[in-house]
C-alpha cells in the first residue's frame, strides 16, 4: 500500500494524502493591494484537482510591509478575505485541502519581482521602509531600521490577526514562516541578530518572537487548527543558525501549540555554498523529527513518486512538500497515484483521462 497516498490527521483536520503544494510565491497581485485574483484561483485550484492532498499558499504579508514585494499577497485587511475564501472553497470542492503561509519578509521586503527589475522598490513607486532585527542591509536592498522592543508586540498581534482572518476564509492550516531569511529567521539567527534586549543574545532571547507568534496564533485558531512552523534548518556558515538550534526552538514551538514543522534551509545570506542535490533537505525534516516526536515535512528537489514514496516508507518524514515539480506537472497528485498503483478519486469530468492502467 502506497504511504504516499495515505490519509494524515493533525488534529481535527484529516489529509487525504502526503503529498502537498509547498507554498510558492507567485508576485501576482497587480494591484499591489495583496488582493488575490484569478490567478491564484487557477494556480492553486489546478493543484487541488491534480490530486495533491494539501495545497498551501503562497508566503502572504500579516501586514503591508511583510511582504516580500508590492505584487504578493495578504491578509492585514478584512477586505482580503472573501477574494482567498473563493480559492478555499473550489479546492474544498475539488476533494482537497488548503493551508496558506503566514510570513513578514523584514529587510527582505519592497523587493523587486523577478520581471520588474532587481534591487528595492522606491517609496513612490509602491515600496516602503523594511525593518529587521538589527539595521544591517540584505545584499542588493535598502537597509533596514531595526525594530524597537516595543514595536514587537504589535507584530505578534498582525500574525494572530492574519491567522485569525485565514481560518474566516476557509484554510485549514497555516503556516508561519520562520525560514528562508525572512524577518523571524532574521531574528532567530546570530548573524543578523546583534540585539542587546530581550529579544537578542541567548537562543532563548532570539527565539523569543517567534514563540510568542506561536502562541498567539494558536490562540487565535483555536485548538482544532493545524498550525505549522518552516524553519530553514541551517544557515550554511560557521556560527549561524544551525540544525542543533532548529531542533531545540521547534520543541519549544511544539510546546506552544505548534504540530508540524517544514524543513528548508538557506536562505539568510548570499555568498553561501550550499550542497543541493534529490532530497537534499530530507535529513534535516529526520533530525527535527528524531529530537521533538513531532511530525515534520520534507521539502527541496523531491520531484518522482518513486523517491517521495520511498522518503515516507523509510519513516524520515510525515508529510512532502513539492514545488518546482507542481509547476511542472499541474496534476503530479493523479500521475503519482498511477505510477504507484494507488486508488485515488479522479474529477469526474477528467474520468476520460485515466491511464488505462489506473
Amino acid at each position: 500500500m502506497s504511504k504516499l497516498f495515505s490519509p494524515i490527521k493533525i488534529r481535527d483536520l484529516e489529509v487525504k494524502n502526503r503529498l502537498w503544494v509547498s507554498p510558492m510565491c507567485m508576485y501576482s497581485c497587480e494591484n499591489q493591494d495583496g488582493v488575490v485574483g484569478d490567478w491564484h484561483l487557477v494556480h492553486l485550484g489546478s493543484r487541488a484537482i491534480g490530486g495533491a492532498g494539501m495545497v498551501i499558499a503562497e508566503a502572504s504579508g500579516v501586514n503591508p510591509e511583510g511582504r516580500i514585494s508590492p505584487w504578493c499577497p495578504g491578509l492585514w485587511d478584512d477586505s482580503q478575505i472573501a477574494p482567498w475564501k473563493k480559492i478555499t472553497d473550489f479546492i474544498r470542492a475539488a476533494g482537497s485541502t488548503s493551508g496558506i503561509q503566514l510570513a513578514h519578509a523584514g529587510r527582505k521586503g519592497s523587493a523587486h519581482r523577478p520581471i520588474s527589475g532587481t534591487g528595492s522598490v522606491p517609496v513612490d513607486q509602491g515600496g516602503w521602509e523594511t525593518y529587521s532585527a538589527t539595521s544591517e542591509a540584505f545584499e542588493g536592498l535598502a537597509a533596514p531600521r531595526e525594530l524597537r522592543a516595543d514595536e514587537l508586540g504589535q507584530l505578534v498581534a498582525d500574525f494572530a490577526a492574519a491567522a485569525k482572518r485565514a481560518k474566516t476564509a476557509g484554510f485549514d492550516l497555516v503556516e508561519i514562516h520562520a525560514a528562508h531569511g525572512y524577518l523571524l529567521h532574521q531574528f532567530l539567527s546570530p548573524i543578523t541578530n546583534k540585539r542587546t534586549d530581550q529579544y537578542g543574545g541567548t537562543l532563548a532571547n532570539r527565539a523569543r518572537l517567534l514563540l510568542e507568534i506561536v502562541a498567539a496564533v494558536r490562540q487565535a485558531v483555536g485548538d482544532q487548527m493545524p498550525v505549522l512552523v518552516r524553519f530553514s534548518a541551517t544557515d550554511y556558515v560557521a556560527d549561524g543558525w544551525d540544525q542543533t538550534q532548529t531542533n531545540e526552538v521547534a520543541g519549544w514551538c511544539k510546546d506552544q501549540g505548534a504540530d508540524l514543522f517544514d524543513l528548508s534551509s538557506g536562505g539568510l545570506i548570499t555568498g553561501v555554498k550550499i550542497p543541493t542535490g534529490p532530497g537534499y533537505q530530507v535529513d534535516f525534516a529526520k533530525s527535527t523529527k528524531t529530537a521533538t516526536h513531532a511530525e515534520v515535512a520534507a521539502v527541496g528537489q523531491i520531484t518522482n513518486s518513486e523517491q517521495a514514496e520511498q522518503i515516507l516508507q523509510d519513516g524520515l518524514v510525515d508529510v512532502v512538500l513539492v514545488g518546482r515539480e507542481f509547476l511542472r506537472v499541474p496534476y503530479l497528485g493523479l500521475r503519482a497515484a498511477n505510477q504507484l498503483d494507488a486508488e485515488v478519486d479522479w474529477p469526474w469530468q477528467y474520468e476520460r483521462g485515466r491511464w488505462p492502467n489506473a
